[in-house]
């Protein structure tokens, strides 16, 4: 059974690590806990360590139907690799419909509210669907990821649709290079486009690869680059959503 929001020992989880607070949201909220991920490099390790684990944790992902072909494949890896079935979320067709009709296919280039606009009909629609499913929220949220992450929690509370979720970022202390060591020491899939220098994955055209020095979410919509925009996020982590 669901534990209330307001009783969360929040102190105490955000001294766990990632194993012990899987566990702990598999065995409080069952199914109605859920690993949320665009299957970049931290959700994948971190559906390694539910399984390892022997976590029955549902996975959830949002596909916005402008994914490159790679994220599709690593999505096929996991399923095929642990033997789930990763449940996806896709824009609602009528609003995606209207959106093109009257802003156009490439309308994230001509400004950043645009740009929002086309991530909230993609993503954060969708994904607050997939979280209506749920009570438990786990990410792949890593401080070292950007500037505006560094200090993002393992665990809090978020108010999502009007409610209180409990939201997990069981790897947010881990660093890049750990990740890394667990992929390749455990053979977990992963999406082949970091083998062509891209740090960050989202929609195709919207992610390109990044530079030596560069944050690791540069690569997301670029052409802003030169405004000076470095909180580059969709929406899905910010708001009501927090971080």
């Amino acid at each position: 059974m669901a534990v209330l929001g307001s009783h969360i020992p929040l102190d105490d989880l955000n001294t766990q690590d990632a194993e012990a607070l899987l566990k702990w949201a598999a065995d409080t909220y069952g199914e109605r806990a859920g690993i949320v991920t665009s299957f970049q490099t931290t959700g994948c390790v971190t559906i390694d360590l539910a399984a390892r684990a022997g976590l029955n944790l549902r996975v959830l992902t949002i596909d916005t139907l402008r994914l490159p072909p790679e994220t599709y494949e690593v999505i096929e890896a996991v399923e095929r690799r642990y033997g789930i079935r990763v449940e996806r979320f896709q824009p609602d067709p009528e609003r995606l419909r209207r959106m093109v009709e009257q802003h156009g296919e490439y309308l994230f280039f001509d400004s950043k509210p645009k740009q929002e606009y086309c991530c909230s009909i993609r993503k954060v629609e969708p994904n607050g669907r997939a979280l209506a499913t749920l009570d438990l929220w786990i990410t792949g949220l890593r401080r070292d990821q950007s500037s505006f992450r560094k200090e993002v929690p393992k665990a809090t509370v978020v108010n999502q649709g009007g409610r209180e979720i409990v939201k997990l970022s069981p790897l947010a202390d881990w660093g890049e290079q750990g990740i890394w060591d667990h992929i390749r020491a455990n053979d977990v899939p992963y999406n082949r486009l970091y083998d062509q220098g891209y740090t960050s994955i989202g929609c195709v055209i919207c992610t390109t690869p990044t530079r030596s020095g560069e944050d690791k979410r540069a690569g997301r919509w670029r052409w802003f680059n030169q405004a000076g925009e470095d909180k580059k996020e969709c929406g899905i982590h910010i708001g009501g959503s927090g971080i």
